[in-house]
């Protein structure tokens, strides 16, 4: 047995994820750290439904539900969907374009830092005195205004967790840039690497906007300025702009990997190439660049205008074209093909109608005129949460469950599986479906309480009574979770025996280095082109040879944690003495970690070729 299977004691377990710079085990770091935050989001969540679950409820108060509204919108798209989210771009961007890592491993373990001590930060406010309560997009006039360290938790959280975004979405893009394997071109990539590289793109673009608004917010709010205070010449419909600029990018941000899993699955269980391949990756660059022209429609009552309203109303509908394209490819792969009912391909049948729900309502919107009507209203509720949970939460569901062997070696089981998506999709459509109505009947968004005889008591139980089903849904998961991590078989090579695309081409889950030798792509569907061959793994497009990798690294945790301890002295900066000293050993923490890492000589380490051929003898590569 080589050095590279020899198995490791607990405390070296922990050490080596701590100070890890290898993808795949980074990709299991955002799965657990974000799988936690959704946890905590859905009990943010499940309390709202609990407080309105019937009229005049006293449940919470009303300062505490703005508290839980807030955190609940922030935890659910900051800390939970994108880091899901990059949880599956580690684990299978890298081997699905026969890469033997990211570009950046130090960055890439810096990036999840980041994001983690970031959202930690956040979430500790309700244990420091308060949480934000001025909303999820946390607007000027609201948050400046907002007393106690709440919103201050908000600001400096999200500041750090968002560098660690901006590092993860540069990382990505040279990486599929720069490391495809041989022949693997543009036209033949997986669409979840595509989706990923747009994505990564539009954090790129997006993320500084949010970076600016917010650390302008925070100069209002620690220092006094004036950017949005209109009484002393500033503009708090500026900070709007700013914030949606980044705001409805990353709905795409979120929804095209998203597109992305549901286009490598359909494939894979319909048994026969993804319609149209060319028209989807064009669509996909498409709502991308239409993504940054739609931004203003979250502020069709600020009064920006009738021409303005006009030119954003019609961008707005303009992106439905390419999300219509998407929508009809699925289709049309799925139809003629052999259909295999596994629970990843459930989950994507069962996208397609739940999205286009919310893509529909999206439309009825994006008509300015008629958003008078529906802004502020449960309308909107039930619009974007049919986008992101029945379009992100479903992609991540589905993803997971696909690619769970990849991951951790292990098919999640199958009956549990199916039992985790009957329960969620009926609780989804039952929380959010009646909510359209509620919105029509007049109900506004963002109230803690409502009153009896308004016809609103039945709508808004039953749509509580869908949360719970929800959370079952969520029980179900974690204990088949428990049950497949203690039980569940170890599978091989292509578990699902219907793999298309590279990340199947190898060991699940993958030795250290990936590939022993860089695969020599042929065509779309790489590996489904060998088997057609008759061949059951890739041609090799280099000889077997010693594989450079990088050595781990504490440097990343100790650079973020510096900008965790600095953020509190910011926080308490006119309340305690301590707060300066506190700031400065934070930056010094930081600062010094990244010396170190500048003038530290780390060359890595080789895998030899004959430690290789030793791991292929033993049945593990």
């Amino acid at each position: 047995m080589s050095t590279l299977t020899q198995k490791k004691g607990v405390g070296a377990v922990i050490w080596d994820y701590l100070t890890t710079v290898d993808h795949k085990k980074i990709a299991i770091l955002y799965l657990i750290a974000g799988g936690f935050f959704f946890l905590v989001g859905g009990l943010e969540a499940l309390l709202i439904r609990i407080q309105l679950a019937i009229p005049n409820n006293d449940f919470v108060s009303a300062g505490l539900y703005n508290e839980v509204l807030t955190m609940h919108g922030t935890t659910m798209i900051f800390l939970a969907a994108m880091p899901l989210l990059f949880a599956l771009m580690n684990a299978v961007v890298p081997l699905q374009i026969g890469a033997r890592d990211v570009s950046f491993p130090f960055l890439n373990s810096l990036g999840f830092w980041l994001f983690f001590f970031g959202g930690l930060f956040l979430n500790l406010s309700w244990f420091l005195g308060g949480a934000p309560d001025a909303g999820w997009t946390s607007y000027a006039s609201l948050a400046t205004e907002s007393p106690g360290h709440g919103v201050d938790f908000y600001l400096l959280g999200l500041q750090v967790s968002g560098i660690g975004t901006l590092i993860a979405g540069i990382n990505f893009l040279a990486t599929i840039i720069n490391m495809r394997a041989p022949g693997m071109t543009y036209m033949r990539m997986p669409l979840f690497t595509w989706t990923t590289f747009v994505a990564s793109a539009l954090i790129l673009f997006a993320f500084p906007a949010l970076t600016v608004g917010i650390a302008l917010l925070m100069f209002d709010r620690l220092f006094g300025t004036a950017f949005f205070d209109p009484a002393l010449g500033g503009n708090s419909i500026i900070y709007e702009h700013l914030f949606w600029i980044f705001g409805h990018p990353e709905v795409y941000i979120l929804i095209l990997p998203a597109f992305g899993i549901f286009s490598d699955i359909i494939p894979a269980f319909s048994r026969k190439r993804l319609f149209g391949y060319s028209s989807m990756v064009f669509a996909t660059v498409l709502i991308g660049f239409l993504g940054f022209m739609v931004w203003a429609h979250h502020m069709f009552t600020t009064g920006l205008g009738p021409i303005a309203n006009a030119i954003f109303a019609v961008a707005t509908m303009a992106i439905a074209v390419p999300t219509g394209i998407k929508i009809f490819n699925w289709l049309f792969t799925i139809w003629g093909g052999s259909v295999k009912f596994t629970s990843p391909m459930i989950w994507s049948i069962a996208f397609i109608p739940s999205f286009t729900m919310g893509g529909v309502t999206g439309v009825m919107l994006a008509a300015a005129a008629a958003d008078y009507q529906y802004h502020d209203s449960y309308f909107v509720v039930a619009h974007f949460h049919y986008v992101i949970v029945g379009g992100v939460v479903f992609g991540i569901f589905a993803g997971v469950t696909y690619w769970w062997p990849t991951m951790f070696g292990k098919i999640l089981n199958e009956a549990l599986s199916k039992i985790t998506f009957v329960l969620f999709f009926i609780g989804f459509h039952l929380t959010f479906f009646i909510q359209h109505f509620l919105g029509l009947m007049g109900m506004p968004r963002r109230i803690f309480t409502f009153l009896p005889g308004q016809g609103l008591e039945t709508g808004n139980f039953v749509s509580s009574v869908g949360a719970f089903f929800m959370a079952a849904a969520t029980i179900v998961l974690l204990f088949n979770i428990v049950v497949t991590s203690a039980k569940g078989k170890k599978v091989g090579r292509d578990p699902w025996g219907e793999g298309r695309t590279l990340e199947w081409a190898i060991s699940s889950p993958p030795p250290e280095y990936n590939f022993k030798q860089t695969p020599l792509v042929r065509g779309l569907d790489a590996l489904w082109i060998e088997k057609m061959d008759g061949k059951n793994e890739m041609t090799p497009a280099e000889p077997l040879g010693d594989i450079h990798m990088p050595n781990g690294s504490i440097l990343p945790l100790i650079i973020s944690l510096g900008l965790f301890v600095a953020s509190f002295g910011l926080l308490y900066r006119e309340d305690y003495g301590w707060a300066l000293p506190v700031i400065i050993i934070g930056f010094i923490i930081t600062f010094a970690g990244m010396f170190f890492r500048s003038v530290i000589d780390d060359h890595g380490y080789h895998i030899h070729k004959e430690d290789l051929l030793d791991d292929e003898k033993g049945g593990k590569a």
